[in-house]
């Protein structure tokens, strides 16, 4: 990533998986530490796991991207998405592995240079949680 670029579009060609390539993206680009801001696009079906589920949900069919935002660590990607099918039926929830793009998916990620983020085990929640550090050496480490 260029010194002084603080947002990295992307867009995902038909067939990518969506939490998958944007991992991968943001390690390509050196990013260890990323927030996704935005996200628009088409998806071939949807697995989501919706709040407080145990097992993730799967949404047949084509689906519209409406929105899809998170967080991008070291440790993996914490992803949060709302779609629509054909009947404009909204359903949202954490994004899974498997959600394969249909025509395109544009997003934008914001890497953070100068930030370390990483996911713990939080006794509070009994999940891995969100840990922000400032970067060692004021920039991330690859």
């Amino acid at each position: 990533m260029q010194k002084g670029s603080c947002h990295l579009p992307l867009r995902l060609q038909p067939g990518s998986d969506l939490r998958a390539s944007l991992e991968a993206a943001a390690r390509a680009a050196g990013a260890t530490s990323a927030f996704v801001l935005s996200a628009i696009g088409s998806l071939s079906n949807a697995r989501l796991r919706l709040a407080g589920a145990e097992v993730e949900t799967l949404v047949s069919g084509d689906v519209e991207i409406l929105c899809l935002s998170g967080t991008l660590t070291r440790d993996g990607a914490h992803l949060h998405m709302a779609v629509a099918d054909e009947r404009g039926r909204v359903v949202g929830g954490h994004v899974c592995h498997g959600n394969i793009v249909r025509t395109t998916a544009e997003v934008l990620l914001a890497p953070l240079p100068e930030w370390q983020l990483t996911r713990e085990h939080d006794p509070n929640t009994g999940h891995k949680e969100l840990v922000i550090q400032p970067a060692p050496d004021g920039s991330e480490r690859a």
